[in-house]
């Protein structure tokens, strides 16, 4: 499957995380967010300020912490 940070992906879609590209600290902090390898996430709102569901909780970002998360499109959902 073909990857993407998370600012390419469409309102409403659900995505898998494939890995994070960023400065070990960053990776740590969104790891602790839930960001990690293989969470689903449902991006809500996209813009400047992203929000997106992720283990059952609403979580805004930066458009600039978004393109450090790369995705894939799940299976049968996108």
């Amino acid at each position: 499957m073909k990857s993407m940070d998370l600012t390419q992906v469409g309102a409403g879609r659900e995505v898998r995380v494939s890995r994070l590209e960023c400065a070990p600290g960053t990776c740590q902090r969104l790891r602790e967010m839930g960001f990690c390898e293989n969470a689903l996430v449902k991006k809500i709102r996209g813009g400047a300020d992203m929000v997106c569901w992720v283990c059952g909780t609403r979580v805004a970002l930066s458009a600039r912490l978004a393109k450090q998360i790369l995705v894939e499109h799940v299976d049968g959902l996108s």
